[in-house]
């Protein structure tokens, strides 16, 4: 049995919690949090020894895996700490907000001999499995571009309820908090990124960082990407998908989140394989839920002894390229501004 602690007891740990009370081999041994009164209803609701002191959770020699569910920019030196400590560490998205601090959870981890995962759990969707299986394949032929897209609504009042949301420090905007996973679908899927283009913009709402964005990366093998992110679509989540075009083949996954498939047509494969494998995902389209795939993944690397699915050098090659977009946004616009050009 491997004993997890979840440190953060906020909206995310939730999932964290149904996952390992899910899933056989994991136990939710204790849970940890600042907020006495946040603690003391997480504990009691899912049965977990509560700790305010997370130096002395980190003493007990029960846990196992420190799952990080707190603001982003807590993530390094909470994860840096369990890795001294002995405990394997999952960490929700994105892994950090800088690439100093990821890469210093990175080498905590690799020196004292512990496992590291991030939590991209879109890369486990039925839908999505299939895109990779027919990139893996072959199916699409040489890639002409792809197209991540994200059209949801975070109103004021998602970014009011706590401090930490939106800021600089804690939270980053639209391509880091909610878009970071169409990050790392982008690079799953289309591979190394060599060069970026971005627009950013804050918009409707009322916080540090962008509500929207834009990009264009272009990926080593030359194929194109379309990146777009906003928080600003009225009133609701509208879509969110993720599309493939090669010289082969075109596959378009959507919905309000990336969980159908809306288009699968490759030469040689007729209409009715195109619709049987529609109809797969349609049967089933969430699958077994990312969290607790994660849970899972997380305890057989112990037993096993190998690397996570999604590594802590996956979690910051998504970082990366947001980053880099960031960068080539925010020196566009102090061009502009210079210029006297911006609208």
């Amino acid at each position: 049995m491997i004993r997890f602690a979840i440190v953060g007891c906020g909206h995310i740990a939730r999932k964290h919690a149904e996952a390992i009370l899910t899933e056989q081999g994991a136990m939710l041994d204790a849970v940890c949090d600042t907020n006495r009164i946040n603690l003391s209803d997480f504990s009691s609701k899912y049965g977990a020894r509560p700790f305010s002191d997370y130096d002395e959770l980190l003493r007990d020699p029960y846990i196992d895996v420190i799952s990080i569910c707190t603001p982003s920019g807590l993530h390094a030196p909470l994860a840096v700490k369990a890795a001294v400590a002995g405990k394997h560490v999952i960490v929700e998205k994105p892994i950090a907000l800088t690439l100093e601090d990821a890469d210093a959870m990175i080498e905590a981890c690799k020196a004292n001999e512990v496992k590291l995962a991030v939590v991209h759990p879109n890369r486990f969707r039925p839908a999505v499995l299939e895109m990779r299986k027919a990139l893996e394949e072959g199916k699409f032929g040489k890639l002409s571009h792809m197209n991540a897209t994200l059209r949801w609504n975070r109103n004021q009042a998602y970014y009011d309820q706590a401090a930490w949301r939106g800021t600089k420090a804690f939270d980053g905007g639209v391509l880091m908090n909610q878009a970071i996973h169409n990050m790392d679908l982008l690079l799953w899927l289309g591979g190394k990124v060599e060069s970026v283009q971005a627009y950013t913009a804050t918009r409707l709402r009322t916080m540090e960082t962008e509500d929207v964005a834009v990009g264009i990366v272009r990926f080593t093998g030359g194929a194109l990407g379309v990146i777009e992110a906003a928080a600003t679509v009225y009133p609701n989540n509208l879509e969110e998908s993720i599309s493939v075009f090669g010289e082969k083949g075109t596959a378009v996954i959507g919905g309000q989140t990336a969980n159908w498939i809306k288009h699968w047509r490759f030469e040689g494969m007729d209409e009715v394989e195109c619709q049987q494998t529609i109809a797969k995902v349609a049967s089933n389209p969430f699958g077994t839920p990312g969290h607790q795939l994660i849970v899972r993944d997380m305890i057989e690397a112990i037993e096993q002894d190998r690397e996570p699915i999604v590594t802590g050098k996956d979690g910051r090659d998504a970082l990366e390229l947001v980053l880099a977009l960031y960068r080539n946004a925010d020196g566009r616009a102090l061009f502009e501004e210079r210029m006297n050009v911006r609208v």
